[in-house]
């Protein structure tokens, strides 16, 4: 799997380990980060479809 490198401001980091840990939502903050963009993705190919811009050349 490729690694990515970011810079992201203190105050997300910390809102995103909130959900990170023993009996929450994510188990790392990389788990968290991945469900995050696969959402946006998600939600940008919906609006994609809206507008017509959506084609089998797109699709994953």
């Amino acid at each position: 799997m490729p690694k990515v490198s970011l810079d992201m401001p203190n105050q997300i980091l910390l809102d995103l380990k909130m959900h990170v840990g023993d009996d929450k939502k994510f188990v790392s903050v990389a788990d968290a980060i991945r469900t995050a963009c696969r959402k946006l993705l998600d939600q940008l190919d919906t609006i994609d479809e809206r507008h017509g811009r959506f084609n089998n050349d797109n699709q994953r």
